[in-house]
């Protein structure tokens, strides 16, 4: 059966209360409990739809969070892992790779940058862009070392980067926090010029915050940032782990506004599901010394393989375009819902999307319920993140369902 015949039989696939099965009792058991998770095990995906091990079908608009930008299980990144792991999987970070420099050359080609290091995840692509930065603060601003980042802002989970992270409610976990980090508001260029001291060597934020609340920075704000990095000569970091690689309409959001980085992060949908990540900078900021930076997956074959196939999909299939106009349609369907349902504060950028409602996370059980997947980032605000694949049929579908919830609720 089709993607779209699935699509159009999710009212009859509605999820009712979950039960615990042998599987949710050994998970349970045995995995670390960092996360609230619904009694559910996903065991498949193909396109825009998950299917459990009871063989529920789910709509997914989260995306593995901005993760899945080519739907579940995509051809082409099955292609690429089968191809590259029959010939190399892994011979370490002492030596280059063929598809490490094919995907090297094709991500400076595209983003306007020079340099590429390649990570696993958002937070070490994050760590890399912060040790860099302190790199030219050693060598260029006598010793400079703090980091400007935004509140309610998120760069990732290792120590530092929830030191970066302007989420109040991480502030007192795991004391003492990395030093070196100076949080002020979104779109306060006021306060981000005052936060400048001797000690700073960049200023470091999302072009959209999307773990945040689906917020993106103004034009004038961005064009200030730039004018205080080159009047004081630190570095600009966009953090584009979520908005890179088509997802907010463009290629990469910085595009929207037409101000670029010194330093740009990259992940989430660079890899398709995969885990992969990188950090580009400019030929001048090329500055680690030999053991300063590395590690044991950095451009590893198998992960290069799938990020250059991921990547030449994007491109070929031009999902930037394709994401702007589908964002559109989605937006529109949302205005028409609030008319006469509560959904309020519709905002972001291409499939980065969010808005409003009472009570976001008892919305996210009901959808889940009826077939659909959609995230709350905090009490009020729902976040949409499909793969950049999604089609109208598939919009339309997440509207019927969203308009049955809210009318019921």
């Amino acid at each position: 059966m089709s993607n779209l015949l699935h699509v159009s039989s999710l009212e009859q696939n509605n999820v009712t209360a979950s039960h615990t099965t042998p599987l949710i009792e050994l998970a349970k058991k045995h995995v670390l409990h960092t996360a609230i998770r619904p009694d559910i095990v996903m065991a498949r995906g193909e396109g825009m739809m998950l299917y459990d091990t009871e063989g529920r079908g789910y709509l997914d608009f989260i995306g593995g969070w901005a993760v899945n930008s080519l739907g579940h299980s995509p051809a082409v990144l099955q292609e690429a892992l089968a191809e590259q792991a029959s010939k190399l999987v892994l011979a370490s970070p002492a030596f280059f790779n063929e598809p490490q420099i094919q995907f090297a050359e094709l991500l400076t080609s595209i983003s306007g940058m020079d340099k590429v290091f390649f990570t696993s995840t958002g937070a070490e692509a994050n760590e890399s862009a912060v040790k860099l930065a302190r790199k030219h603060g050693a060598l260029n601003l006598n010793g400079a070392y703090e980091i400007i980042t935004l509140t309610n802002s998120f760069h990732g989970r290792t120590l530092a980067m929830m030191s970066a992270t302007g989420k109040a409610q991480w502030k007192p976990l795991f004391a003492p926090k990395v030093d070196g980090f100076v949080h002020v508001p979104i779109n306060d260029l006021d306060a981000c010029f005052a936060a400048v001291t001797n000690q700073t060597c960049a200023i470091m934020v999302e072009l959209v915050q999307g773990e945040g609340g689906v917020h993106p920075v103004s034009e004038a704000y961005l064009y200030g940032l730039r004018k205080i990095c080159d009047m004081y000569g630190i570095l600009l970091i966009f953090d584009e782990i979520q908005t890179g690689l088509g997802r907010t309409g463009k290629m990469f959001a910085y595009q929207h506004y037409g101000i670029g980085p010194d330093i740009m992060t990259l992940g989430k949908g660079i890899g398709g599901g995969f885990p992969l990540s990188a950090m580009l900078t400019k030929e001048q900021y090329d500055l680690f010394q030999p053991g300063d930076q590395g590690g044991t997956y950095i451009g590893q074959p198998l992960a290069m393989a799938a990020g250059l196939a991921v990547v030449r999909e994007l491109l070929r299939l031009d999902l930037a375009d394709h994401a702007y106009k589908q964002g559109q349609y989605l937006i529109e369907g949302l205005q028409r819902l609030s008319a006469s349902l509560p959904i309020s504060n519709v905002r972001g950028l291409g499939l980065l999307l969010a808005f409003d409602v009472p009570d976001a996370p008892a919305l996210v059980v009901k959808c889940r319920e009826k077939g659909l997947l959609v995230n709350a980032t905090n009490a009020h605000t729902i976040r949409l993140m499909p793969a950049l694949i999604v089609q109208h049929s598939h919009i339309d579908a997440m509207l019927d369902i969203l308009q049955e919830v809210l009318q019921a609720s």
